[in-house]
């Protein structure tokens, strides 16, 4: 059984007696455990198995990408590939999402020091060999949505939205060029205000980064399917981003194809991770989703896919 997979692993490591807090996952077969040593010292052990996570080496990589930025992101300190387990470096327990439960004016301090890390990121070229978020792969992942969420399955229908998709994404963003850590979000940012600089937003779940518009982060941070994000951070934190007014208007229309091309996916996903996976409790994520959508099919660019995605998935209903 896995359970003494991991037991049989952590007791031949430096963390065999450490007290074992389970936490909560991601969507994805990962666990994690927070180990304690009743002293004031954590670890993460992350649990995940090969067979349906494969390999954590781009995890690794793109890591130590990140901690050569200046970034905070966690120490390797163990792991073995093959077991699919390993031991991190613990960030902090509070992440955005938790800590502006209790602080909730502090959101735009927040939220303008997670793009200053983007800022970071994005100002030298991407690790190689990374896939690229391009025209056509958008288009391709959009697919989930029509498997799982789509009101009609018409594939006239389906193929008629990708086409727009894959040509609106081919207007504003050819050549895609920056790395994304693609689930940029609250619950994947650990505030840690008795840090400084770079280092007070800690950075989690980024083994899926890949190469896109500069936007995309963004996107995944004020279009957030787990907490409501001021709507007026968009007009603050584009401007933050991206520097001239000329850019920031074409980025703007990027932001918004972009927003609906990752939430039409993650509807998707959400929807067959709780039909499928039994993890009913992302349906309650759902109406979050379709109000994203309604709003970035608001923006002149997306007339056109307003009325097919209305037919395809019903978005103007946040009910369903």
């Amino acid at each position: 059984m896995r359970s003494e997979i991991v037991s049989d692993w952590l007791a031949r490591t430096d963390w065999a007696n450490w007290h074992r807090n389970a936490m909560t996952g991601d969507a994805s077969a990962r666990r994690y455990e927070r180990l304690t040593n009743g002293h004031g010292m954590n670890v993460i052990l992350m649990d995940a198995p090969p067979d349906t996570c494969g390999s954590q080496s781009r995890f690794v990589e793109i890591a130590k990408h990140l901690r050569g930025l200046g970034l905070a992101a966690p120490q390797i300190l163990d792991w073995d590939d093959g077991l699919g387990l390993m031991i991190l470096e613990d960030l902090g327990e509070a992440d955005f999402a938790k800590h502006l439960k209790s602080s909730p004016t502090e959101e735009r301090e927040l939220y303008e020091a997670a793009v200053d890390t983007l800022l970071a990121l994005q100002s030298v070229a991407p690790p190689k060999r990374l896939d690229k978020m391009t025209p056509a792969v958008a288009a391709d992942m959009i697919d989930i949505a029509f498997d799982w969420a789509a009101i009609e399955k018409s594939t006239d229908l389906a193929a008629e939205l990708k086409a727009n998709i894959h040509d609106l994404l081919k207007q504003v963003d050819p050549s895609p060029s920056v790395l994304s850590l693609r689930d940029f979000h609250a619950e994947n940012l650990i505030w840690r205000p008795d840090h400084q600089g770079l280092s007070t937003v800690g950075l989690l779940d980024f083994q899926d980064a890949f190469v896109t518009h500069p936007t995309y982060d963004l996107a995944s941070l004020l279009r957030d399917a787990r907490r409501d994000v001021n709507p007026e951070l968009l007009d603050i934190l584009l401007p933050r981003l991206i520097s001239g007014p000329t850019d920031r208007t074409a980025a703007r229309s990027a932001f918004h194809v972009i927003a609906i091309q990752r939430n039409l996916r993650i509807l998707g996903i959400f929807n067959r991770l709780a039909r499928h996976n039994g993890k009913t409790g992302y349906l309650d994520l759902i109406p979050r989703v379709r109000a994203h959508l309604r709003t970035d099919l608001e923006a002149p660019i997306c007339a056109d896919i307003a009325p097919l995605i209305e037919r395809a998935f019903g978005t103007w209903d946040a009910s369903s």
